[in-house]
């Protein structure tokens, strides 16, 4: 007799192997607040994300790297500014990397507790994630895509990208679409 209180673990809705990230059905975006009035909303076009789905939730690991140079606000001259090294400083901060810690949830509630690094900085990160669904895709060859939403936010200073304050929201807010496809059955 164990004297294990946990509840057991939630069957995974996937299948497991490592899922490729389909690119195209897929984004990176974000808001930050400007002046304190209005969100500014960015994405990032340069990004590639691993899912390795384990037997368990406890063997099911993501990871994540985002080009920082590759940021869209719709405004090319603030996109110029934002790489710049006053601001983002893209030559020492290069990519932004996740990596998660923890996966837990059940049905279409989740959470993956990681870490963030941008530049030499390495944080913790909780993302809400919200499992959209598993389905077969009619094309030949495009198998079946699990479509996942996760969202989270980190405060700036943190990162020790406090430039701009008053002008800039501490907040930004993460909001990621992704789309996987199953691996090919072994």
């Amino acid at each position: 007799m164990t004297n294990d209180t946990r509840p057991p673990a939630a069957p995974l809705p996937i299948a497991p192997g490592t899922w490729a990230l389909d690119p195209f059905h897929s984004s990176v975006n974000f808001t930050i607040r400007h002046l304190g009035i209005a969100k500014v909303r960015g994405r990032f076009t340069g990004f590639d994300t691993e899912l390795h789905v384990g037997r368990t939730v406890e063997e099911t690991r993501v990871s994540a790297t985002i080009d920082l140079a590759s940021i869209d606000t719709g405004n090319a001259d603030r996109d110029a500014h934002v790489r710049a090294s006053d601001l983002l400083d893209v030559e020492k901060r290069p990519t932004m990397a996740f990596r998660s810690t923890r996966v837990s949830g059940a049905g279409e509630d989740w959470t993956m507790d990681g870490e963030l690094t941008i530049g030499d900085v390495t944080r913790p990160l909780t993302l809400a994630v919200e499992f959209g669904g598993l389905v077969d895709v009619p094309m030949e060859g495009a198998g079946r895509h699990a479509g996942f939403e996760a969202t989270g936010e980190i405060r700036r200073s943190e990162y020790g990208l406090d430039f701009a304050p008053g002008l800039l929201g501490e907040v930004v807010k993460i909001q990621l679409d992704m789309q996987f496809v199953e691996p090919a059955a072994a």
